[in-house]
């Protein structure tokens, strides 16, 4: 049986903490020792040196001063050019690759063909002259035109880069919240001559026309307000929109919403009758954020404050849970296997498979919606930093070629995961549902095939609880590692005793195996009677 260590849970608490804490922190420290240099007029060595030392920190924590491009056999890396990018936001638009640099206020294009990049200065970015300061820039996306547009969180707004004569416009929203200064814009979608936008310290869902957009201007932009009356009586200032997604197919939008490890719900906006639909979460999805919607316009969600991601039956309402597998044996964290894997973006290709990024599991996921497997490929970088050892791709676009981009944060680095490369090994299951009783053990075979030679590490996970842990159930593998070479089989079984505690329902157990590279799952219904 395995359960997460109160020390363990202590320390991925300060993970998600850690960015907003940091920056807090050393922006304070800043502030102060101005101010005080200020009021009393001396330049004393001390406060110079504290001015320095925050500075310092900062870049140690953020800049990626050290960084190398790493590899494997799926992940290429590419080095940004200049010190300190802090890239975020990224687009892949045939051979381009997009991406906003949020701390130097760079607009860069990554030329796939020669690996040549460019930089284009956005007008305006504060950041670029205060040392330890950015503006987030979560979403980029290209219109029928071909212009870029981007979010920017510190001035409250979105930009728009025309290609064709090489100049922005920038469009304010005309709302500021007392509490933040921002509405903090963080999510896209085009309808047609229609923007729609979301952010995380607003309670609207706002609509840009673009024909009557104007430069520097909040015309053309105005706002729809949100239902949340279910989050009443949690603290406003924790009640944020996560991100929002167009279905063009049945012209209506979907919207997450979450009080960050408190409550989550998803809206359902039909666009000719602006009229919302609201969908109730289970309560142990309490952080929702990314939004994909399947050919059958079911929303699938990932839970960013657990290891979780989710299907939305919006006919009935029904959700469907999945798990990621448990924190790679790469991590050498302190934190045990089942740490919270922090499943971020999601995002559909064109032949139906959903991609996500793992932010805490350091892994980019693929999964198929049709066989139900789950593909994680780990990235090559660890920055120990950032425990429990990652590279913080926040996230990532579909590219041509089933390539994969993605954003290093405070690594400097871009990265490239090539997902039409064939995997190393599968593993399949003849019976993907069961039924038991509190108590019972269920015994369930697999079949684990061999393409090359491999080193495996059997692994398991559940949506018996958040992290994907398995609470007090037990589990255990008749085999839990192994060597095999190319075009061998291995049968193995897998046993799972669900405990008495474990609520009569419906869960799914991710089983599979991984190397120092992969992870390939199958996903196994069980209804608990």
């Amino acid at each position: 049986m395995l359960t997460i260590q109160p020390d363990a849970k202590t320390k991925l608490l300060f993970l998600i903490l850690s960015i907003a804490i940091i920056l807090l922190v050393v922006g304070f420290s800043l502030t102060k020792n101005n101010m005080v240099l200020a009021q009393s007029g001396q330049f004393s060595q001390l406060q110079g040196n504290s001015q320095k030392q925050a500075i310092l920190q900062f870049q140690t924590q953020f800049c990626g001063l050290n960084s190398t491009q790493n590899s494997n056999s799926f992940v290429r890396e590419y080095l940004l050019p200049q010190k300190c990018e802090m890239p975020l936001g990224i687009l892949a638009d045939n051979e381009s690759i997009w991406y906003i640099s949020t701390k130097l206020g760079h607009l860069g294009k990554l030329n796939t063909v020669d690996n040549r990049i460019q930089e284009f200065t956005i007008p305006v970015w504060g950041s670029r002259s205060l040392p330890t300061d950015i503006s987030q820039t979560w979403d980029i996306e290209v219109d029928p035109k071909g212009n870029i547009w981007f979010t920017d969180e510190k001035q409250n707004g979105i930009w728009r880069y025309e290609q064709g004569n090489n100049s922005f416009n920038f469009f304010q929203i005309p709302e500021r919240p007392s509490a933040f200064g921002t509405i903090y814009p963080i999510s896209i979608a085009f309808d047609d001559d229609d923007v729609y936008l979301g952010g995380i310290r607003s309670k609207s869902l706002w609509l840009a026309n673009v024909s009557d957009l104007r430069n520097n201007s909040s015309e053309g932009i105005s706002n729809i307000s949100l239902p949340i009356s279910s989050f009443k009586g949690i603290d406003p200032d924790l009640v944020s929109t996560g991100s929002i997604e167009i279905d063009k197919d049945r012209d209506v939008l979907w919207i997450s919403m979450l009080a960050f490890a408190v409550k989550g719900q998803l809206f359902k906006f039909d666009i000719p009758t602006k009229t919302f639909t609201a969908y109730d979460l289970p309560a142990l999805l309490d952080s929702p954020v990314g939004i994909a919607i399947d050919k059958n316009g079911n929303p699938w969600v990932t839970d960013h404050g657990t290891s979780i991601f989710f299907m939305l039956n919006s006919t009935d309402g029904k959700v469907t849970e999945y798990s990621t597998s448990p924190l790679s044996s790469n991590s050498s964290s302190g934190l045990n296997d089942f740490g919270y894997t922090l499943p971020y973006w999601i995002r559909m290709d064109s032949t139906g498979n959903l991609w996500f990024n793992e932010h805490v599991g350091n892994k980019i996921a693929r999964f198929n919606t049709t066989d139900r497997t789950l593909v994680e490929y780990w990235i090559p970088t660890q920055n120990r930093m950032w425990p429990p050892g990652i590279s913080n791709a926040l996230q990532f676009s579909i590219g041509k070629n089933n390539q994969i981009w993605f954003t290093e944060w405070t690594e400097n680095k871009l990265g490239m995961l090539d997902g039409s490369k064939a995997l190393p090994f599968v593993v399949d299951t003849s019976t993907t549902e069961y039924t038991a009783k509190q108590g019972d053990t269920i015994e369930i075979p697999l079949v684990v095939s061999a393409k090359d030679q491999v080193n495996l590490k059997m692994v398991a996970s559940s949506t018996f609880t958040k992290t994907g842990n398995f609470g007090n159930s037990t589990f255990s593998f008749s085999q839990e590692s192994f060597s095999m070479n190319s075009g061998e089989t291995k049968n193995i079984t897998f046993l799972v005793t669900p405990s008495d505690d474990l609520a009569i329902g419906d869960y799914t157990i991710m089983i599979g195996a991984q190397n120092n590279e992969v992870s390939y799952l199958d996903s196994i219904k069980v209804h608990i009677s």
